[in-house]
């Protein structure tokens, strides 16, 4: 039976799925289902007699004619003769390597056990929401420049999420390349310019930093707020340290002799953090737990507080300063120093910064003291009585 036009039309369905063959071209032939679609097809063995059975669909009866779907299928059926297979790059994007492969490849073999923990925190946080399911399901050796950019665009509302999410990409498809999973020099976050972030410094201001300070003491005496958070916003504001640096913090860190903390790690590598007076009272006061390292501890036995952001939200706007970040209290510290005279590389060195230009933001800050005191000298001069004479 040659199939044609008429044939196939007058085929009627079943109860199941059942197949109509051409006589004249092996192989060739149309797939009829119950609801009575009509598909198109050829059959085909890999490697010969007693190889895989596969099936490759043309088109469906009524798009596509009888005839054109033998034209295709002939077409195809010679490809096989010659050794290729039709179906090989489906399989080949079916198990393909996607992007959420490597990323979770790349946080196991070199985020976490290369990177400094708040640089792992910073990464999970934009894979999880900056990175989306459309991209992650992509096959790794398919992601685009185009791909990258329309994403880097659509996190246009904040330019900061969007350049970190381009930053991670970038190294991620760097390390992808390293390994294989991708062609050298096909990085496709290379060429897409970052966009442009206003740097931000917010300082609390003497008021500001009053009314923190009697907000945190009302949550220690009324007991809202765990004692581990509201001592470690307290000893971040006194040091200048880094938020992740004091959440970490362990007994085995604090020398309590020479009143420092000596860090293993750090954002710059190891650090040691010089404590004022106030600062080494509120660790010593501190009460240890059993089988817990961790001077700030948790919830969660033996693990340090995992996120202060929610007490952080209403310990601030019970102190008025809704806009102030934690990170804000170490610009605080830096602050603080500068207008108390102190040197910027004396405050670099106090901040831990491994270079002389993240210090040198506060350097305006610096020209305050002199104004002052240039004011101080000239309302003196001006208010002498003997200028007059002077001037006589």
């Amino acid at each position: 039976m040659r199939l044609n036009k008429s044939i196939v039309t007058k085929a009627g369905p079943r109860d199941k799925p059942h197949y109509l063959w051409d006589e004249e071209l092996s192989g060739f032939g149309v797939k009829i289902l119950p609801s009575g679609r009509k598909t198109y097809l050829i059959q085909y063995r890999l490697g010969g007699r007693g190889g895989r059975t596969r099936r490759v669909t043309i088109g469906v009866h009524g798009s596509i004619t009888t005839e054109q779907a033998r034209k295709k299928g002939k077409e195809l059926l010679g490809e096989i003769a010659m050794g290729s297979d039709p179906l090989a790059d489906k399989d080949a994007e079916k198990n393909a390597v996607t992007v959420a492969d490597v990323i979770a490849t790349f946080m196991s073999e070199h985020v976490r056990m290369k990177l400094a923990p708040n640089t792992q925190v910073g990464y999970e946080a934009t894979v999880r929401l900056h990175i989306p399911d459309s991209i992650k399901s992509m096959p790794v050796t398919s992601v685009t420049r185009q791909d990258v950019a329309r994403l880097h665009h659509s996190l246009s509302a904040s330019h900061s999420s969007a350049n970190k999410t381009l930053a991670f990409l970038s190294k991620l498809f760097n390390w992808c390349e390293k390994f294989g999973y991708r062609p050298d020099h096909t990085n496709p976050c290379r060429h897409i310019d970052k966009f442009k972030e206003v740097g931000r410094q917010r300082f609390l201001s003497p008021a500001e930093q009053a009314r923190l300070w009697e907000i945190l003491d009302k949550c220690e005496a009324e007991k809202s707020t765990m004692v581990s958070i509201v001592n470690a916003l307290r000893v971040i504001m006194l040091t200048g340290a880094r938020l992740r640096e004091i959440l970490h913090l362990k007994w085995d860190y604090v020398d309590i002799g020479r009143g420092v903390l000596e860090l293993p790690k750090s954002k710059t590598g190891a650090k040691t953090i010089y404590l004022n007076k106030a600062a080494l009272s509120l660790i010593i006061s501190m009460p240890k737990q059993l089988e817990n390292p961790y001077v700030f501890f948790g919830m969660k036995p033996g693990q340090p507080v995992h996120d202060m952001q929610k007490a952080w939200q209403r310990i601030r706007k019970d102190a008025e300063i809704e806009d102030v970040r934690i990170h804000d209290l170490r610009h605080t510290f830096a602050s603080v120093a500068v207008m108390n005279g102190m040197s910027l590389p004396l405050i670099g060195a106090l901040l831990g910064h491994s270079q002389p230009r993240t210090t040198a933001r506060y350097a305006h800050l610096a020209a305050e003291p002199l104004k002052n005191a240039a004011e101080k000298v000239g309302q003196q001069l001006m208010a002498n009585p003997d200028r007059v004479n002077a001037e006589e």
